[in-house]
């Protein structure tokens, strides 16, 4: 599937094993606590929908998401940094929303880092709505941890 966007085409599809290499390394780029290879690895033999976001055949971007019973789960979105800020994620962000209507989910939930700002603002300018905190839910710098706020977003149209 592919979006235009001021002539530029994104497209999206099922990651693979062989696109490890390049997600854990945008995974390192975005987030000083990134997955690991292993969870990676994890989430693609699991029941998740796995995805890279492409831009000009260059993986710039993935999404983990868990759809079940009438919801879907943002589990990972990640653009990378030399490519955030210019609105590609809202789109990938937008286009999720999309595949997890066409998946009969009625709400999206997510869970954000409290430090992470453009994300919040992102996501609040796309209709969710903060539904509480996670209390030392990420991991964070010398072995701290930080909260993490809840999101949810009905997907109704």
């Amino acid at each position: 599937m592919s979006v235009d966007i001021d002539n530029v085409t994104l497209h999206l599809r099922k990651m693979s094993e062989d696109d490890l290499d390049i997600v854990y390394a945008n995974e390192v780029a975005a987030y000083p606590q990134h997955w690991t290879m292993g969870v990676l690895k994890d989430c693609l033999t699991s029941s998740y929908l796995c995805l890279v976001c492409e831009l000009e055949d260059i993986i710039i971007g993935h999404c983990f998401m868990s759809i079940a019973v009438g919801e879907a789960h943002i589990l990972n979105i990640c653009i990378h940094p030399d490519h955030q800020g210019k609105g590609l994620g809202r789109i990938f962000l937008r286009r999720m929303f999309r595949i997890a209507r066409d998946s009969q989910a009625d709400t999206m939930f997510l869970e954000v880092r409290v430090s992470n700002l453009p994300a919040i603002k992102l996501y609040e300018s796309e209709g969710f709505c903060e539904l509480g905190t996670r209390r030392n839910y990420y991991p964070a710098n010398s072995g701290k941890r930080e909260d993490a706020l809840m999101y949810a977003k009905p997907l109704v149209v």
